[in-house]
């Protein structure tokens, strides 16, 4: 039986991409606390900060940070947790916050860093990723520095925010599939598979490879991220090879959007299965168990 075209999509895009040219590294994605001290007041920064509640905000947040609710860019209404909301709702959200094309945005998160890479990945979806960064850190790494915090609400302008939606960084459950049962599912796009140990033993993809999102951090009182050299060998270590396509996937696609970013930092093409595992087992599709992996590379 001849294949399905849209299945033979995913597989042209990741063999096209095993010949691509070397990556190149994206230090832009990420700025030091240091940095944003030196430009709060540059007109064209907007600096969100992401929460889940207001009140998590108005306790304490980096002046002239705007809010930015998970609730308005993870839709957790249907039966998959943690989905894209649709483009009109995004820009809705993005135009209340005042992003233009001009805008360079910076984003942290309080209480769990991946919902930072997930606000990441939602502006790379919808075009707006290379004026997009994560603050390094987060406001852990401010607050220990002792740098200023405000419970007061900058006012600012909204705008037009408009979008130039790039689907292919949004895996879908097909691809997937037609890449993890592949006779070689890593021959081409590579999949990371971003939770903790414990539960990528229990059960992940045929072939996934595993790092998980903390791996990434110096350690969790100072989660900046550790220096290229060190994260570019830790992949190296867990099986990624340069030029081929990275699909990242968790339980819901929250992890997994720290693992798109450290994809994206580091110059790989990458993608995020937004449905991850929970689509995937809901599908009944088949999972594996165990597995051993390198150690981290030493300091």
């Amino acid at each position: 039986m001849p294949m399905r075209p849209h299945l033979l999509i995913p597989f042209l895009g990741c063999a096209l991409l095993a010949q691509a040219p070397a990556r190149k590294l994206h230090p832009e994605l990420l700025v030091s606390t240091a940095w944003l001290a030196d430009h709060l007041k540059d007109p064209d920064l907007v600096l969100l900060h992401v929460a889940d509640t207001f009140a998590d905000y108005k306790r304490g947040h980096i002046p002239g940070a705007r809010y930015l609710a998970t609730a308005k860019f993870i839709d957790n209404s249907g039966a998959l947790g943690s989905e894209l909301p649709p483009v009109e709702t995004l820009v809705k959200t993005f135009s209340e916050l005042g992003v233009t094309e001009k805008s360079r945005v910076v984003i942290y998160a309080t209480a769990w860093m991946p919902n930072a890479a997930r606000a990441f990945f939602t502006l790379d979806y919808l075009g707006r990723g290379d004026r997009a960064a994560l603050l390094d850190g987060g406001i852990e790494q401010w607050l220990a520095e002792d740098r200023p915090v405000t419970g007061a609400v900058p006012a600012h302008a909204t705008a037009t925010f408009v979008p130039k939606v790039r689907p292919g960084v949004r895996a879908t459950l097909e691809e997937v599939k037609s890449v993890v049962e592949a006779s070689e599912p890593q021959a081409t796009c590579q999949v990371l598979d971003s939770r903790p140990d414990r539960r990528y033993q229990a059960g992940h993809l045929r072939g996934a490879n595993h790092v998980y999102w903390q791996e990434t951090l110096v350690d969790e009182e100072h989660p900046v991220f550790q220096p290229v050299a060190k994260l570019e060998a830790l992949l190296a270590a867990r099986g990624f090879q340069p030029g081929r396509k990275v699909l990242t996937y968790c339980e819901v696609g929250l992890q997994a959007s720290h693992g798109y970013f450290l994809c994206r930092y580091l110059g790989y093409d990458a993608a995020l299965f937004d449905g991850s595992y929970q689509a995937w087992t809901a599908a009944k599709l088949p999972t594996v168990s165990g597995g051993e992996k390198p150690a981290p590379p030493a300091n």
